[in-house]
């Protein structure tokens, strides 16, 4: 079953890692990028973090399926 979600894939992907990068400057420098531009707990804020959270929960769906397709088509 091949549903061709690669653009959904590489939206999610770097929905993730700009999730991740604004972690990481939480976690080095105590510096949240989202709240800084959008503020602190405001709505669209809130959005964004839950976008990157769905982005998250998408991405967990990438271990059913990492490497079983290389795996088909090359038998």
């Amino acid at each position: 079953m091949n549903m061709n979600n690669k653009g959904l894939d590489y939206l999610a992907l770097t929905v993730a890692i700009i999730g991740a990068i604004n972690w990481g400057l939480i976690g080095f420098f105590s510096f949240d990028l989202v709240a800084f531009i959008f503020g602190n707990m405001s709505w669209l804020s809130r959005i964004i973090y839950a976008v990157v959270g769905i982005a998250g929960l998408y991405i967990i769906t990438f271990y059913m399926y990492a490497g079983g397709v290389a795996r088909k088509e090359s038998q």
